[in-house]
């Protein structure tokens, strides 16, 4: 994975292109802006903002705001004065025919998310408090700002009404170029947006199969891609939707929502084609090249989402087939607790019938059926005391299991230091090990020295084996901190896919100066190791970073945070604290 000036200026272009798209049509809904505080940030909303005449409002969200400010309500000052009913506008009425900014909109509450959302779904507010009951038109941008200090997202139900997902991590401010159209030329593009005709079936079966192809499961996916693609047609003066319209909306609205690779496309000259009569060749040629406009349509669709995928995600879901973004995390050395039908540890009952996969729980279906027996009566022919038991009596027993854990040891081997950090480290994993069969955990150790990263030891339960390998560790060199961790949330999720629980044990002292294309410049190589830990993260894997540096200068805390880690500072390692920090895991 790289992040090289040309791609960053592609995502720059990417999203100052979708604030075009926003000032044309505001019925896209908005932008959720994933990018910390900073002169990235406010050039893009700079951008937009010069995109807007003076007379659109530009309206901020205020912390902690209630609905009387939000929705609006009675004015009760004016009302005490004139004698009447006097409603005041909220900031959703206020913000009609411009954008309104929400910061912090992962902390974003969900009442009020739900509001915004009504709002947008509806272009109208409604008011019914206070004895008043009223509804307001209102169309506005909602650009919704996700620092990113932590994994935190927006609400998902707010999340999809909004076109556009970007992502200005690691867009330096060199890359942020101010965007070359105009007011004016928005405005044009508004005339037109009305001219401009509806998709055909070709396009709408197009999206519909990409947004299925990259696992989009939203019916809001396709419906703002072919609204994008119009808004698109319209800001190049068309007055009807070409197929570069369509490949350039499913990169803007798709790509960021994919939660899977498609399949590779099979070549032509891979599939077998019959022999035809040359009489009949010329006639069968154009009907199929008629017959196979669709799918052309289709695979540039598909092809232009799957081409602007986010760096890294690739080889995170080709490790594990088909992993899908924001799976529930889980911890502990001894696995996750995983439900099984007639094993594991008996949790209680529920409510259920019993079958082939739930056995009946005979004492709490008596329990629950005991209460009733006076008002249920005796039927004819009824022996005397007999109980009478009814189907929502059933009681199903209930029991867990503990999948596999796989403990990913992630080494720095550079540096003058790593032989102590190495030698305590082979003395954690033996302790492990030697757990291994009671805790039902495998080990494994990616080590990351001089340009890369390397498994040292594949997951294993064999401590013969384990000490061979690392007997040979040596250490030394360069710090490619984010190879580490790439290599190690690849091991990870092949882990998971196999059904076990994978843990991240992070040892170094977070000062990486090889990025992962190799190049020897630390700013670089600090961006890629967060931007590393933040993917980790988004990807549900659980994680302990220990900082082993002499004097800890709080790189591995914001490395831990990032990471959202379990964070420990031991300057000396001993085998016996990082086990007990792995077992401390286990909540």
């Amino acid at each position: 994975m790289t992040n090289s000036p040309e791609h960053t200026r592609d995502r720059w272009a990417d999203a100052m292109l979708a604030a075009a798209l926003l000032a044309v049509d505001p019925g896209l809904g908005g932008a959720a802006i994933r990018a910390a505080p900073g002169p990235v940030r406010d050039a893009w909303m700079a951008g937009l903002r010069g995109l807007l005449t003076s007379d659109r409002p530009w309206k901020r969200l205020p912390p902690g705001i209630g609905d009387d400010r939000l929705l609006g309500g009675l004015d009760l000052a004016a009302a005490l004065g004139s004698g009447a009913r006097v409603l005041q506008k909220g900031v959703l009425v206020e913000a009609d025919g411009g954008v309104l900014v929400a910061p912090m909109a992962e902390r974003l509450e969900g009442g009020v998310a739900a509001r915004l959302a009504g709002a947008i779904d509806e272009g109208a507010v409604r008011i019914e408090r206070d004895g008043a009951s009223e509804r307001t038109s209102t169309r506005f941008v909602l650009v919704a700002l996700d620092e990113g200090l932590d994994d935190e997202r927006p609400p998902e139900a707010l999340l999809e009404r909004l076109a556009f997902r970007i992502d200005l991590d690691g867009v330096g401010w060199r890359e942020a170029e101010p965007i070359s159209a105009t007011p004016d030329d928005i405005a044009e593009a508004q005339v037109a947006l009305a001219g401009v005709a509806a998709p055909d079936e070709a396009a709408i079966h197009a999206v519909c199969a990409a947004a299925e192809a990259l696992g989009v499961h939203s019916l809001r996916a396709p419906r703002l891609t072919l609204r994008t693609a119009a808004a698109l047609a319209a800001l190049e003066g068309r007055d009807a939707i070409e197929s570069d319209d369509l490949t350039t909306a499913a990169r803007l609205v798709l790509s960021p929502r994919a939660t899977r690779l498609p399949p590779e496309p099979v070549p032509d000259d891979a599939q077998e084609q019959p022999e035809r009569d040359p009489a009949e060749a010329e006639g069968a040629d154009e009907t199929e090249s008629s017959d196979r406009m669709p799918e052309v349509l289709d695979d540039l669709v598909l092809e232009a989402a799957r081409s602007a995928l986010p760096e890294g995600l690739e080889a995170f879901w080709s490790a594990s087939g088909q992993t899908v973004r924001g799976a529930p995390a889980r911890s502990g050395p001894a696995g996750a607790k995983l439900p099984a039908a007639k094993r594991g540890r008996r949790i209680g009952s529920r409510p259920g019938r019993p079958d082939g996969a739930s056995a009946l729980d005979l004492v709490e279906t008596l329990k629950a059926a005991a209460p009733w027996q006076r008002l249920r009566g005796a039927r004819p022919g009824e022996a005397r005391g007999a109980m009478r038991v009814r189907r929502d009596d059933f009681r199903v027993r209930r029991f867990e299991q503990r999948a596999e854990a796989t403990v990913i040891f992630v080494v720095d081997a550079s540096g003058s230091a790593a032989l102590q950090r190495l030698a305590e480290t082979k003395g954690a994993v033996e302790l492990l090990l030697a757990e291994a069969y009671v805790r039902r955990t495998q080990v494994a150790l990616v080590a990351f020295r001089k340009e890369a990263a390397e498994v040292l030891l594949p997951p294993t339960r064999s401590l013969a084996r384990a000490r061979r390998e690392l007997a040979a560790l040596a250490g030394g060199g360069t710090t490619p901190l984010a190879s580490g961790l790439e290599t190690a949330a690849a091991l990870a999720l092949g882990e998971r896919a196999k059904g076990r629980t994978p843990l991240l044990v992070v040892m170094t002292d977070g000062r990486g100066n090889i990025a992962l294309d190799g190049g020897a410049f630390r700013t670089r190589a600090e961006q890629d190791a967060l931007t590393a830990c933040r993917r980790i993260r988004a990807a549900g894997v659980s994680a302990a970073l220990i900082d082993v540096s002499p004097r800890p200068r709080g790189d591995g805390a914001k490395l831990a945070e990032a990471l959202g880690a379990t964070f420990a500072a031991l300057p000396y390692v001993e085998a016996e604290r990082v086990r007990d920090l792995v077992r401390s895991l286990d909540t």
